[in-house]
């Protein structure tokens, strides 16, 4: 992990972290003068001059895996530079940024740890983890405070470039990435992974920045700034809940950062609906279903996995919706379908688990074990069903449908069919190891909005 190796490795301050910080500042500072061909060139060189230096420090490592991901980015660059999808400098830039504040917040860990080890340091009362090395409100404030710097830091790297180049770009639109980019920058800070965090963080946050400059949609600031502040809101109780790791927390908000803008805040709140019914019932009789071995991990701690699993299709329909505005009625009810499949299907495992008498096999109607994949019951059924009728109700209620009929008629019948393809895949794919638990929520959700949207092109007109 960057973090652990960086509290290993023997103090590293001085005139070695001064130079690096030094030439982050010229990197942001001359890139718009020397424009993405002679950026790119020197960066090589520099990559070229790392590798074959002999040094093999966690710095050095660090400033390679960092020149390696910018010469990819400002390849990019360089290959897309007069096609119509170009791929900016700003945005180049606004991802190097992100990622120095990466560093930063690297460096303020190993400082704050190494000063919490002291004995009488005024850092060994704040509390920083609790049990099981989970975080508290106080590296949760400092998180925050990290993302927040890392909006700005990109914001002013990108708006650098476009004024001293003259390009024809809002600052709304470049505010609106520059969030979208930090949060997908912290997000990938978060998650556990065998890949460096100097590769991941820039070509994960400049990736998403540029799809979404691709669309060229935008929102004001203020309601950027409502939107993510909303979303970190609910993601810190439903932390403080335990329904939620640190990277779920992030996830959600970056869902709900986009769902809010592009579709509107009831779209949100009704994918939330779901998260706090999951979160629930996973709760409930949590001891039985541990002590036969199928409850779910962690306590029931959801993360980042777990939430882009069940909630990118809702992610994809309701970026649809704003820019697809012609066809947003069928996009409605797909979306419905999509979040009471993740419903239905997640109130049918945690439920129907606990049934009295055995499951059966979806393929076969044989008796199984109960929680093995592809096994189903009488009472998951019904809590499918259950789970489904109550998000087209909260649909309506929330003024996301019109029509209440068709709102649980067609949420309904979507998340009760994706919830048992949900099983069909389980039963046969995930069974012979060709998806993952993730793999087959990921393809049901999707399910589930195709059948609830196909539904209403068919009855929607008849219905009318």
């Amino acid at each position: 992990m960057d973090r652990t190796a960086l509290v290993i490795e023997s103090r590293n301050t001085g005139s070695g972290v001064m130079l690096k910080y030094i030439f982050y500042l010229l990197f942001i500072l001359l890139a718009p003068f020397l424009g993405v061909r002679i950026l790119f060139l020197l960066t090589f060189v520099f990559l070229l001059g790392l590798k074959f230096s002999g040094k093999t420090s966690f710095r050095i490592r660090s400033m390679k895996n960092l020149a390696f991901s910018m010469s990819l980015l400002l390849l990019i660059s360089v290959l897309f530079e007069g096609l119509a999808f170009s791929f900016p400098l700003y945005i180049v830039l606004g991802a190097f940024a992100i990622s120095a504040i990466s560093a930063v917040e690297e460096h303020v860990s190993y400082f704050t740890e190494t000063r919490r080890s002291k004995k009488g340091s005024a850092f060994e009362n704040i509390p920083s983890t609790g049990p099981e090395g989970k975080e508290t409100g106080y590296s949760l404030f400092r998180s925050s405070a990290f993302l927040g710097l890392r909006i700005l830091a990109a914001f002013l790297a990108a708006c650098w470039v476009i004024h001293w180049q003259s390009l024809p770009v809002s600052c709304n639109l470049v505010f609106f990435i520059a969030v979208i980019g930090a949060i997908t920058g912290s997000l990938f800070e978060s998650i556990p992974s065998g890949i460096d965090r100097k590769i991941s963080v820039p070509l994960g946050a400049g990736m998403t920045m540029w799809i979404f400059e691709e669309f060229r949609y935008w929102v004001p600031p203020e309601k950027m700034l409502v939107a993510l502040g909303f979303s970190l809101l609910l993601g810190c109780l439903a932390y403080r809940a335990k329904i939620a790791d640190t990277s779920a927390l992030l996830s959600a908000a970056l869902l709900g950062v986009l769902i809010i803008v592009f579709s509107g805040l009831s779209w949100y709140v009704l994918l939330l609906a779901f998260f706090i019914l999951g979160g629930g019932f996973t709760k409930y009789r949590y001891r039985y279903k541990e002590s036969i071995g199928i409850a779910q991990e962690k306590g029931g701690i959801r993360s980042y996995e777990n939430v882009f699993s069940n909630s990118t299709a809702a992610l994809v329909l309701a970026i649809a919706y704003g820019v697809f505005p012609e066809h947003g009625t069928t996009i409605v009810y797909a979306y419905l379908g999509t979040v009471a499949t993740a419903t239905g299907d997640t109130l049918a495992s945690e439920i129907g688990t606990t049934a009295k008498g055995r499951p059966r096999m979806i393929t076969t109607l044989k008796p199984a074990v109960p929680g093995v994949d592809g096994a189903v019951s009488g009472l998951g059924e019904l809590a499918a069903l259950f789970g489904s009728g109550l998000i087209g109700l909260l649909a309506y209620a929330l003024g996301i449908s019109d029509d209440l009929t068709l709102s649980i008629l067609l949420t309904t019948a979507g998340g009760f069919l994706g919830t048992n393809v949900d099983s069909l895949l389980g039963a046969t794919f995930q069974k012979r190891g060709l998806l993952s638990n993730s793999g087959v929520n990921f393809v049901a959700t999707f399910a589930g909005a195709a059948i609830s949207g196909a539904l209403y092109l068919l009855l929607g007109g008849l219905y009318s």
